[in-house]
């Protein structure tokens, strides 16, 4: 699974000779940018020990070139008034997030009984200042998972955001594949994750960030999270990554982003999870996201229009086939 960057660099311009409308192709020259752990991502010792403030910065310290699937999910420049996370462009018309991105103040307690708050969407863009109105794309409605915070702050942590107008998929706006029936993150040791999060000096990145994170089974957080109430109840439908060697963590601010993994056996890049607990910093080792592969009936369903009487239809329907 681990190229060197020489190999990543051939595998995309390999894919320059593809045409445009290759989804498949452009997703693997888009990681190609973004490095892997042991390759890319090596830097040396000395070089870290210098570069002090480096190594608390939010998504490793690497700026993203092009993240074409990434979106910035806007409610207000201030995180005390709600703030910016990110989504992910997962169809022509649909982001997904988090559902906590939402809502001003984001505990169970606050959000409880309240609607979530349309944001602004903007896609295509690494720097912050181009999130204006010629990145900005117009939301019909946001969904919000039908168990979101039944328990804790944290469970169910995910939102569907429609949007009014499908996107035109180009070099800079392509969505990002969710993962097939089948496919699991068990034998996958990393993925990438980008975000504008704090970093240095509590400030937000004004340039998209990404950083190279080991992967962990649920269980292996579990034990560090469950006797903390302002941490996630760590369960089967979640997953987390744990900070570098060299300090580097997600932070407020990263969360709703797509952590990005590469299919050991079939190459295939897709979303495993978003990034739901971004406040791991330098405080906690571990970030915890929401396992996408356990929430693909309700996501289908939402990008189909389902409504409650849905499946009862399709069954009078079939029941008169047989």
């Amino acid at each position: 699974m681990q190229h060197s960057r020489g190999e990543l660099i051939l595998e995309k311009m390999n894919a320059t000779d593809k045409t445009w409308f290759s989804l498949t192709v452009l997703l693997l020259a888009a990681l190609a940018c973004l490095a892997q752990p042991e390759a890319g991502m090596k830097r040396s010792e000395s070089a870290s020990s210098l570069s002090p403030l480096r190594s608390r910065r939010t998504v490793g310290g690497m700026m993203a070139r092009r993240v074409p699937w990434q979106a910035m999910v806007y409610l207000n420049e201030s995180m005390l008034d709600g703030g910016f996370s990110g989504g992910a462009l997962v169809s022509d018309r649909w982001i997904l997030s988090s559902g906590r991105s939402l809502f001003i103040r984001k505990s169970r307690r606050d959000i409880s009984g309240s609607h979530p708050l349309i944001p602004k969407i903007y896609l295509g863009i690494s720097n912050r200042r181009y999130a204006n109105e010629s990145n900005e794309y117009t939301v019909e409605k946001v969904v919000l998972h039908p168990r979101f915070q039944n328990q804790s702050d944290w469970d169910n942590d995910l939102a569907l955001i429609k949007l009014k107008k499908p996107v035109v998929i180009n070099d800079k706006v392509i969505p990002i594949p969710l993962p097939e029936r089948g496919q699991d993150i068990t034998n996958i040791q990393s993925g990438v994750i980008t975000g504008w999060g704090f970093g240095a000096n509590l400030t937000p990145a004004e340039i998209l960030r990404y950083l190279t994170v080991p992967l962990l089974k649920s269980s292996d957080c579990k034990t560090a999270y469950e006797h903390d109430p302002l941490t996630p109840n760590v369960d089967n439908n979640m997953f987390c990554t744990e900070q570098t060697k060299y300090e580097e963590n997600v932070c407020l601010g990263d969360a709703g982003g797509a952590l990005a993994v590469k299919d050991k056996e079939t190459g295939d890049i897709y979303a495993a999870g978003i990034l739901s607990y971004d406040k791991a910093c330098r405080v906690n080792n571990y970030a915890v996201y929401m396992k996408i592969s356990s929430y693909l009936p309700w996501i289908h369903s939402v990008m189909r229009g389902d409504t409650e009487k849905s499946a009862g239809q399709r069954a009078d329907v079939m029941s008169k086939f047989q």
